[in-house]
């Protein structure tokens, strides 16, 4: 075992400078592989979250009033940094997420890439010039937003932060960002990266601190002029209920139950193990996960054996031992959660064919689990299980699987398998989704949108959608005179 690695101290970054919380309260940070805590982190008052959204208000200022150019500049530079720290912030992560070593390092690494997407999209923000008769120059503006307050979750501890910080410092707007108490360590390098690199103090501050207090304090806070979140729809619908009442726009990247439908015409070895492959990556728990297996019945024999074959293949361990593929759950409430959900699929006649109970050793491991026989009213088929769980569901025709894969009020990601041009299509008109992939369970990328539908939120991370929602349109009329 390797787990007993330093963790470093953690921080808040508030108006250029680290700091604790104004109380010294803190919490602990667990390594989610030995249940062992490995560090403290500070939690904000209301005395610190004004700070901060005094600070982000006066580093707006500065950093609208910055030639873009000098803004990509700074932020090239750290995605530099980013890169060549990348083996280091990829250790904090495994310590407190538990991925393992080899994805966390891939994710500081990409979130480099998704950093240097969006600064140089900001370059391409165009407005437009409108032919006028009215004596007048009428042109479109595009203009940053202004303070943006971002909360983002535990499962991907760079990626999450990223996003946010990636499109708002891009755009010229400021941030404050509270990250996961759960894994905080990776906020701190990743911040510390944008302070080496330049970022002018107040443009860039990180808090933490109770959820429910810091986000009422920090969307009710009138420097803040526009709210984006990751995290579950309950928690979202919370959060843009109180964006609404305050009249600020926001964006809600929420959660889903991804159904994958294997057409009769697929290869079930290949959707298999592609399938699989999605499923068991960071445990399961990805708000994007294929969970639901639809397969067709001609199909669903050679599908299960094989998906059976690829969950027995996984290796579940600690993220910083070697081989591992599969780390831990968060914590104990998701070992709880894949119990629970187990149950009472077997209650209502689910079959486990492999998988099924925590594993017998210290920190909160489940093992990559396949049913079969689940019925549609078991609550793995109805709520997302956020962790290494697959039902998989015969089908007789596509307008069935359609309707079962659509009948969820949730509408993220959606996955196809299928050699046919046109039912790829259809499955493209059909699914009631805003991220699909076909033949593939493919992940976000930098250069295109992601984002839900329906209760899996509004709004768009990637690509040049991913940059509108921190820009506001202005149209400006100069009447011309001599």
């Amino acid at each position: 075992m390797t787990s007993h690695q330093p963790y470093s101290a953690v921080r808040m970054f508030i108006a250029g400078e680290w700091c604790e919380g104004g109380t010294g309260r803190t919490a602990p940070v667990v390594n989610p592989a030995t249940g062992e805590v490995i560090g403290q982190v500070p939690l904000a008052t209301t005395a610190d979250l004004d700070r901060a959204a005094e600070a982000a208000a006066a580093g707006f200022a500065t950093w609208r009033d910055t030639p873009v150019a000098e803004r990509t500049a700074i932020l090239h530079q750290a995605a530099d940094l980013l890169v060549s720290r990348a083996d280091e912030i990829g250790r904090t992560m495994t310590l407190e997420q538990g991925k393992p070593l080899r994805e966390a390092s891939g994710e500081a690494r990409r979130v480099a890439g998704a950093l240097r997407w969006d600064a140089d999209d900001a370059r391409r923000a165009y407005g437009r010039v409108i032919p006028s008769d009215q004596g007048t120059l009428l042109t479109v503006r595009r203009r940053p937003v202004g303070p943006v307050a971002a909360f983002t979750p535990w499962n991907f501890p760079a990626g999450g932060p990223m996003r946010k910080i990636a499109a708002a410092l891009s755009a010229g707007c400021s941030l404050v960002i509270k990250a996961s108490e759960e894994t905080p360590g990776t906020a701190v390098q990743l911040v510390r990266c944008f302070e080496d690199a330049g970022v002018p103090a107040g443009v860039l501050n990180l808090v933490f601190g109770d959820p429910a207090e810091v986000s009422r304090h920090l969307i009710a806070h009138p420097a803040t002029r526009l709210i984006a979140f990751t995290g579950s729809v309950p928690v979202g619908k919370l959060l843009a209920a109180a964006a609404g009442a305050e009249m600020k726009p926001s964006l809600m990247e929420l959660g889903g139950h991804a159904p994958v439908i294997v057409c009769e015409d697929a290869d079930p070895v290949t959707a298999a193990r592609r399938a699989a492959a999605a499923k068991f990556a960071n445990a399961g728990q990805v708000c994007t996960s294929p969970s639901r297996f639809l397969v067709h019945e001609s199909l669903v024999e050679a599908f299960t054996e094989e998906f059976v074959r690829a969950a027995e293949a996984v290796v579940v361990g600690d993220g910083l031992d070697e081989g591992v593929t599969m780390g831990p759950l968060a914590d104990e409430r998701r070992l709880r959660a894949m119990e629970s959900l187990v149950a009472d699929a077997v209650s209502r006649g689910a079959k486990v064919l492999t998988g099924g109970e925590r594993l017998p050793r210290p920190g909160y491991f489940f093992p990559p689990t396949v049913l079969t026989g689940v019925p549609g009213d078991a609550a793995l088929m109805t709520e997302e299980p956020f962790g290494p769980l697959a039902p998989v569901v015969p089908f007789t025709s596509l307008d069935d699987a359609l309707r079962i894969a659509n009948a969820l009020p949730y509408g993220l990601a959606a996955y196809g398998f299928t050699r046919s041009t046109a039912t790829a299509e259809r499955l493209t008109r059909e699914f009631e989704a805003g991220i699909l992939s076909i033949n593939h369970c493919g992940g976000s990328v930098h250069e295109a949108p992601s984002g839900g539908v329906k209760a899996s939120g509004y709004g768009r991370e990637g690509g040049p959608e991913g940059l509108d929602g921190y820009l506001v349109t202005t149209r400006v009329s100069h009447l011309l005179t001599d």
